[in-house]
C-alpha cells in the first residue's frame, strides 16, 4: 500500500516542504506570542523578553564557534531556532497544561499534579518536541549533518530557542507577581529568578537536548542501520532524564537543587565542553588529512590545506580576499572554504562507512569539486598568503614550486597529468588548467558540469584534473598542528 502511494502521490519537492515549514513557523509563532503575552500581560511580555534575550547572544556564538569548520547554512540554524522558540514551546505548553489539569482532575491533589507534571511529564514532551527539529534535518537535510558536531550545533539551536521562550514565560510571571506584592529590586521573584535562569543555568536546556544530537551525529557517521535508529532514541532517553532530574532537584530537601547543580549539572557541562573543544579538534585535522589527498592531485595548492585546518587562517583569508577584492571576494573565499570542508567531510565519512558508504559520493564530489574549481583563482592565494602570514608552512616554502610531492606516489590519489595523454578524442569539456572556464556537458544539469579531466570516483580513490606539469602539488608544508 505504501509503495502504491509513493508511486501515485510524487514527493514533494524542496521548495514545498520549505514553504510547509516556513507556514508551520508563523502560525505557531502567532499562537505562542499571543499564548505567553496573555499569561504574562503586556508589560510582564516586554520586561521578561527583554531579559530573556541576555543569553541568546552568547549561546548562539558558542554554538556557532563549534560548528565553524564545516559551517552548516543560516537559513537551517534560524529554522531551528525558531522551530525551538515557536512550535516547541506551544507544544509543551498545551501539552503540559493538559496533562497537569488531567491528573489533578483524577487525584484531586493539585500539589502532587504539578509536582509529577514537572517530573515525568514535561521532560517527556519538551525533549521529543526538541527533537523533531533534529529528526526533520537528520532527514531532510542530511548533507549537513556529517558528525558529532552537527549534533551539537543543531540541538543547541534549537534548544536555546525553547529556552528563550520559556524564560519569557517565567520571567514575566515572575514581574507580574512583584507588580502585585511591590517588592523590592533585590527581593523580587524576577530578580531570583533572573538569578536562577539566566545567570546560574542559561545551559541548562542546550546541555539536555546536546544529548539527542550527540545521538543524532554519531548515527549520522554509523554503517549500521540498527544504530543509526537506537543511537538517537538513547540521545533523546538520557537527555529526558536529566531534564527529570533537574526539574525534581527541590524534591530532594532544602538543599537538593544545589546539590543536584554542582554534582551533576556542572561536571556533565563540563564534560560536553571538553567534547565540543574535542570534536572540533578532530574534525579539523580530518579537513587536513582529506584535503592533503586532493592537494597531492592538484586540485588545490598545497599551502591551502594548513590554512583550510586552522580557523585564524581561514579568517585571515576572508578579510586579506575583501581588502583587495572587496565583499564579493570575501563572500566567494567563505564559500571555498566552506566547500573545501564539506568536501573532506563528504570523503572521511564515506571512508567509515558511513550511510552505506555514501551512495551519492561521486556526483556530490562532483559538485564540490566543480564550485571549488570555479572559485579557486580568487580564494587559492588569499588562502596561500595567510598559511604564510600565519606561519603554518616555513619560510622557505614556495606554493609555485612546480617539483612534485614525493610522498603524492604514496598515497591512492593519482596526480595531475596533461591532456593531451588522455585516450580518445579531446573532450570539450575538459579544460588545460586551474583558470579554464568549464561548461556543463551536454544533457547536464546545472550544477554537474564535469571538471578538466575528472574522472568519477569513489571514497578510495580520488578524482584527478588534468592539467599542465605546473599545476603539480608541492611539498606539503610539515606539521601536525591544528590551529
Amino acid at each position: 500500500m505504501y509503495r502504491a502511494l509513493q508511486l501515485v502521490l510524487p514527493r514533494p519537492s524542496g521548495t514545498v516542504r520549505t514553504c510547509v515549514l516556513l507556514a508551520l513557523l508563523a502560525a505557531t509563532g502567532v499562537a505562542i506570542l499571543e499564548l505567553v503575552r496573555e499569561q504574562t500581560g503586556t508589560s510582564g511580555f516586554f520586561v521578561g523578553l527583554g531579559l530573556a534575550l541576555l543569553p541568546v547572544a552568547p549561546l548562539m556564538a558558542a554554538f556557532r564557534w563549534l560548528g565553524r569548520a564545516a559551517p552548516a547554512p543560516w537559513s537551517q540554524l534560524l529554522f531551528c531556532f525558531g522551530w525551538g522558540a515557536c512550535t516547541a514551546a506551544l507544544i509543551a505548553i498545551l501539552a503540559n497544561n493538559f496533562a497537569t489539569e488531567w491528573i489533578a482532575a483524577a487525584t484531586t491533589d493539585a500539589s502532587a499534579a504539578d509536582h509529577l507534571g514537572s517530573v515525568a511529564i514535561a521532560p517527556v514532551v519538551e525533549e521529543s518536541a526538541k527533537a523533531a527539529a533534529l529528526l526533520l534535518v537528520f532527514s531532510f537535510r542530511r548533507r549537513h549533518f556529517t558528525g558529532p558536531a552537527d549534533g551539537f550545533v543543531v540541538a543547541g539551536f534549537t534548544a536555546t530557542g525553547f529556552a528563550f521562550t520559556e524564560n519569557i514565560l517565567y520571567l514575566g510571571n515572575a514581574f507580574v507577581e512583584d507588580l502585585a506584592d511591590r517588592s523590592g529590586v533585590l527581593e523580587s521573584v524576577t530578580m531570583a529568578t533572573f538569578f536562577v535562569r539566566i545567570v546560574l543555568s542559561p545551559f541548562a536546556h542546550p546541555l539536555f537536548t546536546v544529548l539527542t544530537g550527540l545521538g543524532f551525529g554519531v548515527a549520522a557517521v554509523s554503517a549500521r542501520r540498527s544504530r543509526r535508529i537506537f543511537l538517537p532514541l538513547l540521545g533523546l532517553a538520557l537527555a529526558m532524564g536529566m531534564h527529570a532530574l533537574w526539574n525534581g532537584s527541590s524534591q530532594f530537601g532544602e538543599h537538593g537543587f544545589y546539590v543536584v547543580y554542582s554534582c551533576v549539572m556542572v561536571p556533565v557541562f563540563g564534560l560536553l565542553v571538553w567534547l565540543a573543544v574535542r570534536i572540533r579538534r578532530n574534525r579539523l585535522r580530518a579537513v587536513e588529512g582529506e584535503l592533503a589527498l586532493y592537494a597531492a592531485a592538484g586540485w588545490l595548492g598545497a599551502a591551502e590545506v594548513p590554512a583550510l585546518a586552522s580557523m585564524p587562517a581561514r579568517s585571515l583569508a576572508r578579510a586579506l580576499a575583501r581588502r583587495s577584492g572587496g565583499r564579493a571576494a570575501g563572500r566567494t573565499v567563505a564559500r571555498y572554504e566552506a566547500d573545501a570542508a564539506a568536501l573532506a567531510l563528504l570523503r572521511n565519512r564515506a571512508r567509515r562507512g558511513g550511510p552505506v558508504r555514501e551512495r551519492d559520493f561521486a556526483g556530490r564530489e562532483l559538485e564540490l569539486l566543480h564550485r571549488l574549481w570555479q572559485s579557486r583563482a580568487t580564494a587559492g592565494p588569499a588562502l596561500a598568503r595567510a598559511a604564510v602570514m600565519e606561519e603554518l608552512v616555513p619560510p622557505w616554502f614556495d606554493p609555485l614550486d612546480p617539483e612534485p610531492d614525493p610522498a603524492a606516489a604514496l598515497t591512492d590519489v593519482p596526480g595531475p597529468r596533461r591532456a593531451d595523454q588522455d585516450r580518445g578524442a579531446p573532450d570539450p569539456t575538459r579544460g588545460t588548467g586551474p583558470g579554464t572556464t568549464l561548461e556543463p556537458a551536454p544533457g547536464a544539469t546545472p550544477g554537474t558540469a564535469r571538471e578538466p579531466g575528472l574522472r568519477r570516483s569513489g571514497p578510495w580513490s580520488s578524482a584527478t584534473p588534468a592539467g599542465p606539469a605546473s599545476i603539480r602539488p608541492c611539498v606539503l608544508p610539515g606539521g601536525d598542528e591544528v590551529r
